[in-house]
């Protein structure tokens, strides 16, 4: 059961400062301020604004963590206080926190990196390595709760977080933890990060005096992502253990597919087999049929290939049901947060549920014939649904689906 979300993404930090953003249709994608971004072709992304880790961490604590860290942990508080679970906890061992980043502390290794080369290793901050390496999040989120159970860092490219939210899931079902904090943190906005990405031909380059419009999933004028950062943490239960104390409970995550295409570094099966069989062992794993689910919030990266072969995807597993569902991809608002992305929009799809809304896909103009289903463009759609998907595809071929649904009570 989810009990718990916290989210810092381009939108916001908090819930509802997230959900405002995504059903009024207002992106976070603006002219990258961490640093001088006028030589690289893209010059704009998703940076989380007025993140005041001060909110969250003392000064001094905050200064020994890289900003993934920082967001992860803000993330984490927030999930824990709509949870209304607190420190110290009753059964610690019982409590387990997977963190999926799929880049690291980037921004670390750049500050770092020259001091190492141009003088020696003394001159090099020895909170270098912990600020760096991506189990940080992890292992700061459960130092802050006193959570004794397993803890670790998924790292699969952009599935990252869904595959730490699938794990987690997997631990409560079979019964060795109650309580799991799954989540992905990525802070990639640096120049290390943008310009690899760049390097790469995979960023939108056409937008940079007009932001709002750069991220345009499914659309025929689309080019590539537009990079971005932030946190999501669900705090995910047992059922029982949920009742006992009375929690709250969002959404039901009932089911988790994971597959890899065996294709290509970079891009996607084209035909969309590994895609299609990762939402076929959720729906399996969660008991559902195609037709009991209404919406899927999509991978949507706004790249050439990754969703048109999505869409194939989605044909394939759906059959006619396909042109019966409404997709979106939030990416249109938030760009593609890495690792981050895949809790951040879990966090979303449970919203959707419960809320009754669907948030819509921006920028979605001159949609491309190849992308040919509902993508809920331009605006949210009040519907109520049962059952969703949330999609997360990575480099390396990696997929993971999480099929969510409304509690039966």
């Amino acid at each position: 059961m989810v009990t718990g979300l916290g989210l810092v993404t381009p939108l916001g930090t908090g819930t509802e400062a997230n959900w405002d953003a995504l059903v009024a249709g207002r992106s976070g994608v603006r002219p990258i301020t961490r640093f001088d971004a006028g030589t690289l072709p893209a010059r704009i992304a998703g940076e989380v604004p007025d993140f005041d880790p001060e909110r969250f961490l003392d000064r001094r604590e905050a200064r020994k963590m890289d900003v993934f860290i920082q967001y992860a942990v803000a993330a984490a508080q927030m999930a824990m206080d709509d949870a209304q679970l607190a420190a110290p906890l009753a059964q610690p061992e019982r409590v387990g926190v997977i963190i999926g980043v799929g880049m690291g502390g980037l921004a670390t290794l750049e500050d770092c990196f020259p001091a190492l080369v141009e003088r020696n290793f003394r001159r090099v901050s020895p909170f270098m390595i912990p600020r760096l390496i991506p189990n940080m999040a992890a292992g700061h989120v459960a130092m802050r709760f006193g959570a004794r159970g397993p803890n670790y860092a998924t790292t699969s490219a952009c599935a990252s977080g869904a595959h730490a939210v699938g794990d987690a899931f997997a631990l409560i079902r079979e019964g060795r933890q109650d309580v799991m904090l799954a989540g992905g943190a990525e802070a990639p906005v640096c120049l290390l990060g943008v310009g690899g990405f760049s390097a790469m031909r995979a960023l939108a380059t056409s937008f940079n005096e007009e932001p709002a419009r750069a991220s345009r999933p499914f659309d025929a004028k689309r080019e590539g992502f537009v990079i971005a950062e932030g946190a999501g943490v669900l705090v995910l239960e047992e059922l029982g253990h949920a009742r006992r104390r009375g929690a709250r409970i969002h959404a039901e995550l009932a089911g988790y597919g994971a597959s890899c295409d065996a294709y290509h570094m970079t891009q996607p099966s084209p035909e969309g087999e590994g895609a299609a069989e990762c939402m076929a062992l959720a729906l399996a794993d969660a008991g559902l049929a195609p037709e009991d689910v209404g919406y899927i919030n999509a991978h949507g990266t706004g790249t050439p290939f990754n969703d048109e072969a999505e869409t194939l995807a989605v044909k394939r597993v759906f059959g006619g049901h396909a042109h019966r569902l409404a997709i979106s991809s939030t990416k249109s608002m938030t760009g593609h947060s890495l690792g981050a992305a895949g809790t951040i929009e879990a966090a979303y799809t449970v919203l959707a549920l419960a809320r009754g809304t669907l948030p819509p896909t921006i920028n979605l103009d001159e949609p491309d014939p190849a992308c040919d289903l509902d993508y809920v463009p331009h605006t949210a759609r009040r519907v109520a649904i049962r059952a969703a998907l949330s999609n997360s595809f990575g480099f390396g071929g990696t997929n993971a689906t999480l099929a969510f649904r409304v509690l039966d009570e």
